[in-house]
């Protein structure tokens, strides 16, 4: 028997999310894959699995969100295209009603959303350098051997952290290194670099926010127990990391489709055979104007189906009268 669903996609530059929720809002299945920086590949690699997995599934609706939310809206054929911040609320307030404060840090960027009685008031992101980041993070696990899985409970047995420079990632590393050369233990040096990680996020991406409980920890990070004692110990504040922490934009993305596929609106979900169509992504200079707009084109089976990018809407607009 059918069972009605939404699909959330959200694809970032590290990984590509899909959650899968039912009428009632409860999570039924998500998936994390890594893009590889194919991110069509990835959203159709995502979509044959998850019907693997779920053959019965009638989706009913579909939301994107993430960088590359509108490619993704385009290739599944998304009903609501939102944004990272509207997604990660929705899907915080979603879990704790009554959340204030949303701290999320993902592979590449990291953010801190703002709440106030059902409202997103504030917000940050930082995308300018990678300290903190999950890929920061990764990169000094694999430097040091250590798996990437084993780096909070590591850093959790430290009681005595030693303190490293975080405002930038080569001088973390930089300083990393000197402490080891030095002598000290490896817990005390992971557990000095997850307090840096988080001076730095809360000294720029926090910079000026008024940072009160309930707290959520969301993204892929939130999986490092040292970073979330991390966070306890400069708040002064208990850090709650949802069930579903590292898909949480794409249950944001359900949610919103939900929402907005009221009154028995037919879906554009073009089908998870959109898993075996072919795709041509190309981009081209429009020289209509001295704006010189990068244009960016998808093509589905030979033909057009999107653009985007230039300012004016010439031609965004040209295709959507050909639909």
């Amino acid at each position: 028997m059918p069972v009605n669903a939404y699909l959330g996609i959200d694809v970032g530059s590290v990984s590509t999310n899909i959650a899968v929720l039912n009428e009632a809002g409860e999570v039924m299945d998500t998936l994390y894959i890594r893009t590889q920086g194919r991110p069509i590949d990835a959203v159709q690699r995502g979509l044959r699995e998850i019907y693997a997995r779920r053959p019965d599934l009638k989706v009913k609706g579909v939301g994107a969100t993430g960088s590359g939310r509108h490619l993704a809206g385009v290739v599944v054929g998304a009903d609501i295209i939102k944004n990272e911040i509207t997604a990660h609320a929705v899907a915080a307030m979603h879990i704790v009603p009554e959340v204030q404060t949303v701290l999320e840090i993902g592979g590449q960027d990291s953010k801190i959303i703002i709440i106030r009685n059902g409202v997103v008031t504030d917000f940050a992101m930082n995308t300018v350098c990678a300290a903190g980041t999950g890929s920061f993070l990764d990169q000094q696990a694999a430097r040091l051997s250590i798996p990437i899985e084993e780096f909070g409970d590591i850093a959790l047995s430290s009681h005595t952290p030693v303190r490293i420079a975080g405002r930038c990632a080569v001088f973390a590393e930089s300083d990393m290194i000197h402490k080891q050369q030095t002598g000290h233990l490896m817990s005390d040096i992971l557990n000095g670099l997850c307090q840096a990680l988080v001076r730095n996020y809360l000294n720029n991406v926090g910079k000026g926010k008024q940072i009160l409980g309930p707290v959520l920890f969301q993204g892929g990070v939130a999986a490092n127990k040292g970073m979330k004692r991390a966070f306890e110990e400069a708040l002064g504040l208990e850090v709650i990391v949802p069930p579903h922490f590292g898909v949480m934009g794409a249950i944001g993305a359900a949610l919103l489709a939900r929402e907005h596929m009221t009154d028995n609106k037919n879906t554009a979900f073009r089908g998870f055979g959109v898993a075996d169509f072919v795709y041509q992504p190309r981009s081209f200079e429009c020289g209509g104007c001295p704006n010189l707009c990068e244009v960016i084109e998808i093509g589905l089976n030979g033909q057009v189906v999107a653009r985007w990018g230039d300012q004016c809407g010439k031609w965004a607009n040209s295709v959507n009268k050909q639909g």
